[in-house]
């Protein structure tokens, strides 16, 4: 995700997404419905392994999803027409005490209330019949991360941490408007930053993130549990100073993710039908991000986007993500060092 600064620099962010309703087709006919895991990738890119300061952080993220492709299991386009559109507002909540645990920063964060916004529409020429519409808006899931440790190293940041969705959205089975996942999620994190340059303006960032989910109820009357969802955001960036004091910074670089299903769906998709029957889905996306970061006020502003050049069994599209964190510092610390030698990123 992205992330405020303390030291003048950014903070991570990482935030569960409480998936709105989605259905893949794996044919023209039959179709069969899916959900994916609770993750929505994009979230992340710059900065991944650092965490803020002792003190409270707030962001505002807001993330837009939108696909008017569907892909069969091979990749290739599913002819229909159509289109699939989230966009949800996340208030993200992050806490940092001032003692450290096992020599790491211990952090705290929560993402609530995410107010979500969805729409589905799917229709085939060659088969009228099959046609689609769905949508919804309202609360979404909450995403909890009541434990990450945090490590600064000379030249990495680094942190590990569990995190797990609370099914609080709207979920009704067989319903056409459910915001929430309606089940369980746990979720293990980390994020690497490695500094490539001794001034620690140039970055190369890692995020990770290994989902397993509990069960739900289906339109069908069945039970069925999502399969495990491995996800990776990347991104390389430089920060370069808008004045000399490094009092303002803009970071710019290349960011992308990789999501995989890894594990088969439990119970039944249908009655007739064993959820594990379903194919495994995967998508990659290749973008860029910008930063706007004022270190000595802990603010950073960034806007992201990814477009998504592969996947299978699901919809293809594009991520944009764009927002702004704010870290208040306790205690309130100086302006961050200035000079050539001064970290420039967190």
């Amino acid at each position: 995700m992205t992330k405020t600064s303390t030291k003048g620099y950014t903070l991570s962010i990482k935030s569960g997404l409480a998936v709105f309703i989605c259905v893949f087709v794996f044919g023209v006919l039959p179709v069969r419905g899916q959900q994916k895991g609770q993750y929505i990738p994009g979230q992340q890119g710059l900065n991944t392994g650092v965490l803020p300061d002792p003190g409270f952080t707030y962001a505002s993220m807001t993330v837009n999803y939108s696909a008017d492709t569907l892909k069969n299991s091979n990749g290739n386009s599913v002819p229909l027409s159509g289109s699939y559109d989230i966009w949800a507002m996340e208030n993200i909540f992050y806490y940092v005490p001032k003692f450290k645990f096992l020599r790491a920063k211990l952090a705290v964060m929560v993402v609530a209330p995410t107010a979500a916004n969805g729409s589905l529409t799917l229709s085939s020429i060659n088969f009228p019949n099959l046609a689609l519409e769905a949508g919804g808006f309202g609360i979404a899931d909450t995403w909890v991360q009541p434990v990450t440790l945090g490590w600064n190293l000379r030249r990495v940041d680094f942190y590990a941490g569990y995190a797990f969705m609370a099914p609080t959205g709207r979920y009704t089975p067989g319903a056409s408007d459910n915001i929430g996942s309606g089940y369980w999620g746990n979720h293990f994190t980390t994020g690497t930053t490695l500094y490539l340059t001794k001034n620690k303006g140039t970055t190369a960032n890692l995020f990770t993130d290994w989902e397993f989910h509990g069960s739900k109820t289906t339109g069908a009357g069945t039970t069925a549990s999502p399969g495990q969802t491995f996800t990776t955001e990347w991104g390389l960036g430089q920060v370069l100073p808008l004045k000399k004091d490094f009092s303002k910074l803009l970071q710019l670089g290349l960011i992308g993710y990789d999501q995989w299903q890894v594990s088969n769906n439990g119970g039944l998709a249908s009655p007739n039908i064993p959820a594990s029957a379903l194919p495994y889905y995967s998508v990659h996306a290749i973008g860029f991000q910008t930063n706007f970061i004022l270190p000595a006020k802990a603010l950073n502003f960034f806007f992201k986007f990814e477009d998504e050049y592969r996947a299978l069994a699901r919809p293809q599209g594009r991520t944009i993500v764009f927002g702004g964190s704010f870290t208040f510092r306790i205690p309130k610390l100086g302006a961050p060092p200035s000079g050539p030698e001064a970290p420039a990123t967190p």
